[in-house]
């Protein structure tokens, strides 16, 4: 994986983004703002499927004055997401907004953006610049051609270009589009243009394995590139499924803290074991294990079927298992410790994993 991208950091509410810091994960509520009690039923769902922000929509005034109720009982860093009316980016900032997300050349002319960044400069609030394949300016599309990756990345560095005429620094920066090559071609044209952190995914990625497929090659291609600092699965839908698709995408990337990344062999006819059974129960301890999240540190566990990769990847492992013909070696960070009947790898697994996750937190 190439080296992280340098990024000035930005804290939201407690949470930095860039900077070095954690990729954190992000989503956003789909019951309406105005609906109190639903929007933070919504909020808790999330922060226990491991969201660090969530975004709420604020599109009118009585959705901005919800937006302070919802706020005051958050237990979450909360974006405000504004378009059109730039009173509604003022009433969430004093209603306490961590983030607002604004498009500045949507939000209603030169002077009230002045009013926003003058308010958030005061309130030490960052602002996300926006821009969306979907909603790309005439000008940019005439000249590009339709929305390219460069018409993308040109958008999005001119809006940071006018926050910065304006002295206002805290920023990070959001180009979407629903085509995955498009979305690539933005990031890695306005990378080099711009220090402030990225906030990376597909947009409209779409619902279900089509969805998720999608969103994990865009998202991940982008990680992989060393590129991304807060990531939102977007997905027709539950936000929590974003949540747990945005966690295993970090996962799969070495980029999530306090993880347990499961190795399982895909089983062929060599294999004499029940290895999906074994692989699920692992699994399901793991996720338990997961809700104590260590800071810094991950684990790895190897649940394999066969002689074929398995002594090397079960080695390479924190703990894992080799099978053969109704039994399996265990090890343990490279040595072998024992060998045990089929019946026990699942027990000796889970134990071990759990005795190795104590040391961590």
């Amino acid at each position: 994986m190439a080296t992280r991208r340098e990024t000035k950091p930005v804290d939201c509410g407690g949470v930095v983004i860039g900077g070095g810091a954690p990729v954190s994960i992000q989503s956003m509520t789909n019951a309406d703002t105005r609906d109190v009690p639903a929007t933070l039923r919504q909020i808790d769902a999330l922060a226990e499927a491991g969201c660090d922000i969530v975004r709420c929509a604020i599109p009118d005034a009585e959705a901005a004055e919800a937006f302070g109720r919802v706020k005051r009982a958050s237990r979450l860093p909360l974006v405000a997401d504004i378009h059109f009316d730039h009173r509604l980016a003022l009433a969430a900032l004093r209603a306490g907004a961590d983030k607002i997300r604004i498009n500045p050349g949507n939000i209603g002319g030169a002077e009230a953006v002045k009013a926003v960044v003058a308010l958030a400069k005061e309130r030490r609030v960052p602002i996300r610049v926006g821009v969306n394949a979907g909603s790309l300016e005439r000008r940019l599309l005439e000249k590009h051609g339709g929305p390219t990756g460069a018409a993308l990345a040109e958008s999005a560095l001119a809006q940071v270009a006018a926050l910065e005429s304006l002295e206002f620094f805290d920023i990070v920066v959001s180009m979407k589009s629903s085509d995955l090559r498009v979305n690539q071609e933005a990031h890695l044209a306005a990378a080099a243009g711009t220090p402030y952190p990225f906030h990376i995914g597909v947009t409209e990625a779409g619902f279900g394995l089509g969805g998720e497929t999608k969103s994990a090659m865009g998202a991940g291609a982008l990680l992989l590139a060393g590129i991304g600092d807060t990531l939102r699965v977007s997905l027709t839908g539950d936000p929590v499924r974003e949540v747990l698709l945005a966690s295993e995408i970090l996962k799969a990337a070495n980029l999530r803290a306090g993880c347990i990344r499961l190795i399982a062999c895909p089983t062929c006819g060599r294999c004499r074991v029940d290895l999906e059974s074994l692989a699920r129960r692992v699994a399901a301890r793991a996720s338990e294990l997961e809700k104590r999240r260590p800071r810094a540190s991950s684990m790895s566990v190897a649940v394999m079927g066969c002689a074929v990769n398995g002594p090397g990847e079960a080695s390479h492992a924190d703990i894992g298992a080799a099978c053969g013909d109704g039994r399996a070696v265990i090890f343990r960070r490279g040595a072998i410790v024992k060998t045990v009947p089929e019946e026990a790898v699942a027990a000796e697994l889970i134990e071990g994993m759990e005795v190795i996750w104590e040391s961590l937190i």
